[in-house]
């Protein structure tokens, strides 16, 4: 429920508040007041497209507040918490919700919610469960068919929820099927080109069978055999100068002699003892790494030509991998790992082509009976509105008039296979035909209206906004809207901009948009009207005359019509 709502700068509206609070509320004023402003702001609470040129002449911005009071849990305060936003307490299980939006004269638009900003989508979001508008775009909407299929739904309360939502199940199971199977069967050729290609790429890999690292391998001993004399000769120097072979002055002899010195002289200090234990340290060492030079000599004197040609062609196959397949040997290897997985994934296509069709038909099976539950009471649920609301039709000055709801195959979709259309007879003989061709502006009106009424005993929503739903009527048919108006708001809150005083009568809170000129700028503000001001008001409303005594008599036999006077 709306608990109040202030305007600033919005239109031709100034400053002003609204005080609404529960039951119905009507909006009046003078042709080019502002009333509609009221919607307008309130279609901006609730995530509507900002436009600049709702911002008054003048103006750096348009400001619109609106307190909310809500169930202190639920759906609502979750959205709101998720946003950032909190709700303030308000005692007996109901919390105050403060949104506000801003727009700029440059058409920059700025929304918070509990506080905090956020998106204006998650004022979307709430308005979905706060408010219901209906206005000419509402009734232009309500002739289409997704809007009849919802207006249905919604009365077939609980029954017709439970088998929607069993079909929205069944469908997103089938339809993600579906589509699988048809990705696999487009892509079938594809694939299998694919697979024909792994299978040379691995077949390929397996013949030269690479191994990590042995590219960096390959490329020192390919280094070491390109140098092998100048290798040769080194190691042959230094073995000599370490161990001569031909018996000349080498380490091993001279660190020997150095030992047998300091062994002789080491008696008579023993330093030079320790000094002899180093030299013949010295003298294992050369003799160690003689042997390991001859060692290097006899495997160089073993390689030859022949291995240097087959480690380049060895290289030559691992460098044509690499080329075909990757950027390094490592890519290479990281193929031959992963491939065989994605070739058993391709070759299993049929496999699971077959799979695939058999959970498809068995979830078309499910989806049948889903569709077929769904059809069966909105069906049931088709005939019992068209009935409530032809009964609320006759008591709105219509009648002769009967609706029907009709509930045929339709394109299937996440909604259903059915397709509902709300069809109209207006007078007695006339065939049933859609509303969108068959109702004027006023009677698509009363049929909207007669369609909340009957809805509200099954699907209650929180408020009502009606922007001259009494649009094209008159006389006795607005008389029966106000009464319409006045039960339905014995469940819900309903705010209605009217222009008429047989509707505005049946509020119990009655506001009146005030148009005033300084002399230079034209600005409006809002009033609330109790005792002789709403009378003058209704009077207007009437005859165009605050001060007319016909007119004030009629108006306060109007007002009590209105159950707020009981």
């Amino acid at each position: 429920m709306i608990e109040e709502m202030r305007l600033r700068s919005l239109g031709v509206i100034a400053e002003a508040t609204l005080p609404l609070g529960p039951g119905f509320t009507a909006v009046t004023g003078e042709t080019g007041a502002g009333k509609t402003m009221v919607v307008t702001g309130l279609g901006l609470l609730l995530g509507q497209r900002a436009d600049s040129g709702v911002v008054r002449a003048g103006a750096a911005a348009a400001e619109v507040t609106g307190i909310w009071v809500v169930p202190d849990e639920g759906g609502v305060v979750e959205r709101v918490r998720e946003a950032g936003g909190d709700v303030e307490p308000a005692g007996a299980g109901a919390a105050e919700l403060y949104i506000g939006r801003t727009v700029t004269a440059e058409g920059r638009s700025r929304a918070s919610v509990g506080g905090r900003a956020a998106p204006a989508g998650v004022l979307a979001d709430l308005a979905d469960q706060l408010v219901v508008v209906h206005g000419q775009s509402e009734q232009l909407r309500l002739r289409s068919q997704s809007a009849q299929r919802g207006a249905l739904d919604r009365f077939g309360g609980e029954s017709v929820r439970a088998a929607l939502e069993s079909y929205r199940s069944a469908w997103s199971v089938w339809r993600s099927l579906d589509r699988e199977l048809e990705e696999l069967v487009t892509s079938h050729d594809a694939r299998m080109a694919e697979a024909q290609a792994l299978r040379e790429d691995l077949a390929e890999i397996e013949a030269v069978a690479p191994v990590a690292g042995e590219d960096a391998e390959l490329a020192a001993r390919t280094e070491r055999l390109t140098h092998v004399e100048e290798l040769r000769i080194a190691a042959a120097t230094a073995r000599e100068a370490l161990s001569s072979e031909a018996g000349g002055v080498d380490v091993s002899s001279l660190a020997g002699e150095a030992r047998r010195a300091l062994e002789r002289a080491g008696e008579a200090d023993a330093v030079l003892g320790e000094y002899a234990e180093q030299a013949a340290e010295v003298s294992f060492r050369a003799s160690e790494l003689a042997m390991a030079l001859s060692s290097y000599l006899a495997d160089l004197d073993e390689t030859g030509p022949q291995e240097l040609d087959a480690l380049q062609e060895r290289r030559a196959a691992l460098a044509a991998l690499v080329r075909r397949h990757g950027g390094t040997l490592d890519d290479v290897l990281a193929l031959a790992a992963t491939g065989g997985a994605r070739l058993a994934e391709i070759e299993d296509d049929d496999d699971r082509i077959d799979q695939l069709r058999a959970e498809r038909d068995a979830a078309a099976s499910a989806l049948d009976d889903a569709a077929a539950t769904l059809t069966e009471r909105r069906t049931s649920a088709a005939e019992r509105l068209g009935a409530a609301v032809t009964e609320e039709l006759h008591a709105l000055a219509m009648p002769d008039a009967r609706l029907s709801v009709r509930v045929a195959p339709g394109t299937p979709s996440a909604e259903g296979r059915d397709e509902v259309a709300l069809l109209l007879a207006p007078h007695p003989g006339a065939d049933p035909r859609p509303v969108a061709r068959s109702a004027s502006g006023g009677e698509l009106s009363r049929v909207m209206l007669a369609i909340e009424v009957v809805i509200a005993g099954t699907d209650p929503v929180p408020t009502f906004v009606f922007d001259e739903v009494d649009a094209g009527i008159g006389g006795a048919a607005a008389i029966e809207v106000g009464r319409r108006l006045a039960r339905l708001a014995e469940t819900s809150q309903v705010i209605a901009v009217t222009h008429l005083a047989q509707v505005a009568a049946f509020a119990g809170n009655h506001l009146t948009v005030v148009k005033e000129n300084d002399g230079s700028v034209t600005a409006s503000s809002v009033r609330r009207l109790e005792g002789a001001a709403r009378e003058a008001e209704m009077a207007r409303l009437l005859s165009g005359l605050a001060d007319s005594s016909a007119a004030l008599e009629h108006a306060r036999e109007l007002l009590e019509l209105s159950p707020a006077r009981d």
